[in-house]
């Protein structure tokens, strides 16, 4: 099974340092693709939230200031309405909002401008991410949103964001934070790369195929572990070892794999189980109260999972804002929407 993991082509990655090149700038308006379909959103400016007195503050807007918090979201068009709210409830439960630093990740268009006259003082960077680096990479999948290109950006934050960061929080675009964020940034991750809420009492199996778990050479990749499944909307991760270790051309050997032998059906996800489950740090499932879209079908209704709450994910297909405006929402989805800053639909 060695072999299949650390084999790694000169071509395939003399190209992804050509496309990925670009991407370590921000990404200026006149540089961006240009498209007209932004014209139909409309936000509301979010209040200014300040620093509490407490706070050690700079005055600094360098994203390699150490006293900083990072955390990454990706924007587009579809899920743009989400990105917004989910920032807008990190900034309103922080306690140092501050210093906070957003580094936000696209494919489709420059959003600076609207990001920038939704929250005139936040601190943040956009980076362009090429969909050719994995477009021949991606495999369909149960539902389309996960074959987009942009799911898979998270994959290539150590090459995305500036050496300087050490350490990021990976968000998804569908969650709100009812907590401080600043708690999630301090978790220890040990000597793991990443950490992440486990769940140990989910059906491991189900996530990969029978081809999978009939092939030794593949199903000996879990050999030595516990793997238990964990969601990767919500992660904390150390930059500095995963580039150390190069594990975005590990996670992207087995998607090679994948588009051969049809290992999974899940998206992006089976690939980070095949290379970190077994080696997550665990964080409290506070901090990723999941499944709150349903299934990745039909989308239905769910209850909280028992116990205290810091994050709400509506991962699955039913999406809170396209609930709450067919007059069909979930129960939950009210929970979502004070932090809804959308305007309306031109």
């Amino acid at each position: 099974m060695l072999w299949l993991i650390r084999f790694s082509g000169f071509c395939s990655a003399a190209m992804l340092l050509i496309l990925l090149s670009p991407s370590l700038q921000s990404f200026h308006p006149a540089e961006a693709i240009r498209s007209n379909h932004l014209d139909r959103f409309s936000f509301r400016q979010a209040s200014i939230f300040r620093n509490a007195d407490q706070c050690v503050s700079s005055n600094r807007t360098s994203v390699c200031d150490p006293s900083l918090v990072h955390v990454a979201i990706t924007l587009d068009l579809q899920y743009l309405r989400g990105s917004i709210a989910a920032v807008h409830s990190i900034l309103q439960h922080s306690q140092c909002p501050g210093n906070i630093f957003f580094h936000f990740l696209l494919t489709q268009t420059n959003l600076e401008s609207l990001v920038r006259s939704t929250f005139p003082e936040l601190k943040f960077k956009v980076y362009y991410f090429h969909p050719e680096i994995v477009e021949n990479l991606i495999s369909s999948s149960v539902r389309q949103a996960l074959e987009q290109p942009l799911n898979y950006a998270r994959n290539y934050l150590p090459d995305l964001l500036e050496s300087c960061v050490h350490r990021v929080i990976y968000l998804d675009s569908d969650l709100v934070v009812v907590d401080d964020i600043e708690k999630l940034w301090t978790t220890s991750l040990g000597g793991s790369t990443i950490g992440a809420p486990e769940y140990c009492h989910a059906n491991f199996t189900k996530y990969f195929t029978a081809a999978f778990w009939s092939d030794r050479r593949f199903s000996a990749a879990f050999a030595g572990r516990r793997p238990c499944y964990f969601n990767t909307g919500v992660m904390v991760i150390d930059l500095v070892k995963w580039r150390r270790v190069g594990y975005t051309r590990r996670i992207e050997r087995w998607m090679e794999i994948q588009k051969v032998r049809r290992i999974y059906e899940l998206g992006s996800l089976p690939p980070f189980l095949l290379v970190f489950a077994g080696h997550v740090a665990p964080i409290e499932h506070r901090w990723n109260q999941h499944g709150l879209g349903g299934d990745n079908v039909r989308g239905s209704c769910r209850d909280l999972h028992a116990g205290p709450v810091s994050l709400l994910h509506w991962s699955g297909s039913g999406k809170p804002w396209l609930r709450l405006d067919s007059k069909r929402p979930c129960p939950l989805d009210a929970l979502w929407a004070p932090y809804d800053l959308y305007g309306h639909t031109q």
